[in-house]
């Protein structure tokens, strides 16, 4: 196999690439319900109360270690583990280079690095992104004969959550049906795949041997945390289960996620299929045929989210990539022509999006907005023009690469963008992201710095008073709140009087209000996905924005603990 020169400084550019936009800013968004039980779970392990671990042993016990070691439990330590090992997925091609050959293997790092549905994904404190590079990790050392690190990967993508049962199974049904039809294929397709070279019998017993091993030896956390075990054992029957419980989400808000967030993959992986399927690529039917796979495990799947769409993402920007490759394999004498078919597709697609932003905020029966509607039709009718008329009149090649190049850089850009904002480095008010780990609470810092404020001014430490949550079963509030004693009850006794207490929001409590002073606070901006009709999917696609439903708290304050408060203090 022909490597190239600078291939490993690539490989670790890429790397230092993912490595920083998973990192920065890491902990600047508060955790959100669905990120807080599995922190809260680590927190107590590295304090030693040792807790009932759910389903993701792998994060939990991995993020104990971090707490422990690091930090007394932060929210940039608590998505410090997903960070870590979803930047290592930008090495893993390098694992599948004698597949992919080098210069695509290289291409799909820096395409992974930068992928908007990976990098939030990595940047959420849980197991989803573990389950794939995990995976991904043991399956390249497998074909590299590394059966014993095989075997150890195995063993935490085992640990790693109903995720890692998901991706299996897509990987289990592709398998089959290339048994079925792929001796077919090798009858009629160009040989580009290598062949794959049959493991000895004790290549499989090492892997499952030090596989055994990692589950025993990680999932006990060093035999400190025994009923890690039992939390691995439950990832498969919880995977099962959420064939049976219905999430809400509906498959449509799926296919559009796919589009908004990752045009670049699906346009380029669409022509290399089409290209691959009439010439007859091995590698390519494999590669489409893995991503159709994936992506109607994740649609049929009754509790689905849009993150089931990671394993679905890994053969969709391989695809990509050795369309990225073929494109840029450009003849010195084309290069001018290329350069200039690249550049006028950038400029006619950026045209195309201020066009469409412009359309977005316009109102509806103007005449600007109809102006701006058939500026819109015409400038897709410009480009595919100007191409044609390259086509002819210089070359067929120099057209199609050049439309690839500048077609690849604007929805690059784009992507960079949509990046950014799935990973919650900008911020747009009301905005609300499809790859979010449930909603993350606006309102934290609000209740924070009320009980905070309160505790220092009865009691002189921010941490002193202890908060009663009641009627609110949210961890994120319980993550929040966890330098203070907190006590969850389903119902606030009326005897009882506690300092703090904190209650949902739009409930009329008189009895509370005749001792304590309450404050009415927004936490949570609930995304209305199933209740946006067409025209606000295109304006969520300019702006991110979309209708929320707020859940609000009261945070209730013994009178007695105010500054003017007549009554000596506790």
């Amino acid at each position: 196999m022909r490597r190239f020169r600078y291939e490993p400084a690539l490989y670790f550019l890429a790397f230092a690439l993912a490595l920083f936009v998973r990192l920065v800013k890491l902990g600047s968004l508060p955790l959100s319900d669905a990120e807080a039980v599995w922190a809260l779970q680590a927190l107590g392990v590295a304090q030693g109360t040792r807790p009932l671990l759910g389903s993701q042993p792998a994060y939990i016990l991995l993020t104990s270690v971090v707490f422990y070691l690091l930090g007394a439990g932060t929210v940039f330590m608590a998505r410090l583990v997903p960070a870590l090992v979803g930047s290592a997925l930008a090495l893993v091609p390098a694992l599948f280079s004698s597949r992919l050959k080098p210069r695509p293997a290289v291409i799909l790092a820096f395409l992974l690095a930068l992928d908007p549905g990976l990098v939030a994904l990595s940047r959420q404190a849980g197991s989803g992104i573990l389950a794939v590079t995990f995976v991904l990790v043991a399956w390249g050392l497998w074909e590299d004969r590394h059966a014993a690190w095989a075997g150890v990967f195995a063993g935490l993508a085992l640990m790693s959550g109903p995720a890692v049962w998901a991706g299996l199974l897509g990987l289990a049904l592709t398998w089959g049906i290339l048994q079925l039809v792929e001796q077919g294929w090798r009858n009629t397709a160009s040989p580009d795949a290598p062949e794959q070279v049959q493991p000895a019998a004790s290549d499989w017993w090492t892997a499952v041997a030090f596989a055994a091993g990692s589950i025993v030896v990680f999932g006990t956390l060093f035999f400190l945390a025994p009923n890690g075990l039992s939390a691995w054992a439950s990832a498969l029957s919880d995977y099962v289960t959420g064939w049976l419980k219905p999430s809400g989400v509906p498959a449509g808000l799926m296919l559009f996620s796919l589009v908004a967030y990752e045009p670049l993959a699906v346009i380029l992986a669409i022509l290399v299929t089409l290209r691959g399927w009439i010439r007859g690529s091995l590698r390519i039917r494999r590669l489409s045929l893995w991503a159709l796979v994936a992506l109607l495990v994740a649609l049929f799947d009754p509790a689905r989210q849009v993150s089931d769409l990671e394993w679905m993402l890994i053969p969709l920007w391989a695809l990509a990539s050795l369309e990225l490759a073929r494109a840029l394999n450009v003849r010195p004498e084309e290069r001018l022509e290329v350069l200039g078919v690249a550049a006028l597709t950038l400029v006619i697609l950026v045209f195309i999006w201020l066009n469409f932003l412009g359309l977005l905020q316009a109102p509806v029966a103007t005449e600007q907005n109809v102006l701006r509607t058939w500026l819109l039709f015409g400038s897709f009718f410009l480009l595919f023009i100007s191409v044609m008329l390259v086509a002819v009149g210089w070359s067929l090649r120099a057209a199609r690469y050049g439309a690839v190049l500048g077609l690849t850089v604007a929805l690059g850009l784009y992507s960079i963008g949509v990046m950014a904002g799935a990973a919650g480095l900008r911020s747009i008010p009301g905005a609300a992201e499809m790859w979010s780990a449930g909603s993350n609470p606006p309102g934290a810092g609000l209740v924070l710095t009320t009980v905070d404020q309160i505790s220092d001014w009865s009691k002189d430490n921010i941490d002193s008073q202890p908060v009663t949550i009641a009627g609110l079963d949210s961890p994120a509030l319980r993550w929040l709140l966890r330098d203070h004693a907190v006590t969850v009850v389903p119902v606030l006794g009326a005897s009882s009087a506690p300092p703090i207490i904190i209650t949902p929001g739009g409930q009329n409590n008189p009895a509370l209000a005749a001792r304590y002073r309450g404050q009415e606070l927004v936490w949570i901006q609930a995304p209305q996905w199933n209740q946006t009709g067409f025209a606000d999917w295109f304006g969520w696609l300019g702006f991110h924005q979309i209708l929320q439903n707020p859940q609000k708290v009261i945070v209730w304050v013994r009178d007695d603990l105010f500054l003017d408060a007549s009554t000596s203090k506790p």
